[in-house]
C-alpha cells in the first residue's frame, strides 16, 4: 500500500503541475510567443524526447511536475525583450493571459473532476455549519441523519471511570433513543446511574453502564451527523454544486493564507490545518485506503489551492508576475529587467523558507 501511495503522491504533483504547465505552453503559443522547452519533470535532463514547432520536449530527472520556458524571460537588455517571439515582447493582455493561463487550467482540471464526483461519485459537498448543513438535507441536496456525540470525556468524570470514549455516538439512554444533547439531559435528570447505547467511531455498538454525580456524567455533547449520503445527480445539478464548491474550496484557500501570515507574524507557529509537502503525502496515502473516488477529490481540492496560491501577487508567483506587468500598463514603462529578476529570485527565496518551515511542522505533527 505505501508503494501505492507513494506512485499515487507523484502522480497528483505532476498532474498538477504538469496541467498549470500546459496552460501557459498553450495560450503562449496561441499568443505568438515561443516557447523554447516544455520539461517533464524537474532538470537536470534525462533525455530530448521530441522538437516539434520550435519547442523541444524534455523528460528531466526529478520526476515531480514538469516547467515550461518561453523565450526572452530571462533577457535583460531593451534591444534583447524586443525581439519577435519573447514573452517581453507580446502585448500586455497576451501576456496577462499567458500568466493566468497556468491559473484557469487548475480551475477547469478541479471543475472537471467535482462535476465528475457529485454526478457519479455521489461526493457530499463542503459544508461550514450544521445549519447549512441541515438546510442541503431540507432541499434534498443529501440525506442527514443528526446524533449526538460525545466531544469530551472529563478525565476525573464517572464517564471516564466507565469507559465511555470520545467520538462515539450516543444512540439511547436507558433504552429510549436520543436525538439531541437535551434528551440525554432529561433522561438522566434525577438518576444515580444510567445506560448509555453507544456506537463508537471504531468497533460495534455496546452498552455501557454510568454512575452519575449531580445527575451529570463528566462529558460535552453536541449535535452532529451521525449519517450522511447523496444520490447520483443528474450533470446540471452536479454542475451547480461543482461551481458552488469551487467557490467555497476557494474562499477558504484565501482565508486559510491570511490565518497563516497572521500566525507567523503573531505567534511565528503553522497554525493546525495549514499543511505542506509531508502533510499532503499524509492526505494522499490516506484518501488511496478510502477508494479511488476519494483520491479524486484531494487532486480536486488541491488543484483549486494551487490555482488560489499561484495567483496571489507575491513575487516568483504568477499573480506576482502580472503585477509587473500591470505596473507597465499603468506607467507605460517596464520596471528594470535586473529589478524583476531579483524581487523574483527574494520571492522564491522566501516561498522555498515557508515551505520549508511548514514542512517543519508537519514533521513535527507526526510524532504527536
Amino acid at each position: 500500500m505505501l508503494l501505492v501511495s507513494g506512485l499515487a503522491f507523484v502522480v497528483l504533483l505532476t498532474l498538477l503541475i504538469l496541467i498549470h504547465e500546459l496552460g501557459h505552453f498553450a495560450v503562449a503559443r496561441l499568443a505568438g510567443v515561443t516557447v523554447e522547452e516544455f520539461g517533464f519533470g524537474l532538470p537536470p535532463r534525462v533525455k530530448t524526447i521530441a522538437r516539434w514547432r520550435g519547442t523541444l520536449f524534455s523528460l528531466n530527472w526529478i520526476p515531480f511536475g514538469g516547467f515550461v520556458r518561453l523565450k526572452g524571460e530571462s533577457a535583460l537588455s531593451p534591444a534583447e525583450r524586443r525581439q519577435p517571439g519573447n514573452f517581453s515582447a507580446a502585448s500586455i493582455p497576451a501576456r496577462i493571459a499567458i500568466l493566468l493561463a497556468g491559473v484557469a487550467m487548475n480551475f477547469f482540471l478541479a471543475i472537471v473532476l467535482l462535476l465528475v464526483g457529485f454526478s457519479i461519485g455521489r461526493w457530499i459537498p463542503t459544508y461550514t455549519s450544521l445549519p447549512e448543513m441541515q438546510a442541503a438535507a431540507d432541499r434534498g441536496e443529501i440525506h442527514l441523519t443528526l446524533g449526538v456525540v460525545i466531544d469530551e470525556v472529563a478525565s476525573d468524570g464517572t464517564a471516564a471511570t466507565a469507559g465511555v470514549p470520545t467520538h462515539a455516538f450516543v444512540l439511547a439512554v436507558d433504552g429510549t433513543s436520543v436525538k439531541t444533547p437535551e434528551d440525554v439531559v432529561a433522561l438522566q435528570s434525577g438518576k444515580k446511574r444510567v445506560t448509555y447505547t453507544l456506537a463508537p467511531s471504531e468497533g460495534e455498538t455496546r452498552d455501557v453502564l454510568v454512575p452519575l454525580a449531580a445527575g451529570k456524567a463528566g462529558i460535552v455533547l453536541r449535535t452532529a451527523p451521525r449519517e450522511l449520503s447523496a444520490d447520483r445527480r443528474p450533470l446540471p445539478e452536479a454542475f451547480l454544486l461543482a461551481m458552488r464548491e469551487t467557490r467555497v474550496v476557494t474562499t477558504q484557500t484565501v482565508r486559510g493564507v491570511g490565518h497563516l501570515v497572521e500566525s507567523l507574524l503573531g505567534t511565528g507557529v503553522v497554525p493546525e490545518g495549514i499543511t505542506g509537502i509531508v502533510g499532503i503525502a499524509r492526505l494522499t496515502h490516506a484518501s488511496v485506503q478510502e477508494g479511488f473516488l476519494v483520491y479524486l477529490r484531494l487532486v480536486a481540492l488541491l488543484s483549486l489551492s494551487l490555482a488560489v496560491l499561484n495567483v496571489l501577487p507575491f513575487p516568483a508567483l504568477d499573480g506576482g508576475r502580472i503585477l509587473f506587468v500591470l505596473f507597465e500598463a499603468v506607467f507605460r514603462h517596464p520596471i528594470a529587467r535586473r529589478i524583476e529578476l531579483g524581487v523574483n529570485s527574494v520571492g522564491f527565496v522566501l516561498l522555498l523558507l515557508l515551505i520549508l518551515f511548514v514542512t517543519f511542522y508537519d514533521v513535527l505533527r507526526l510524532f504527536r
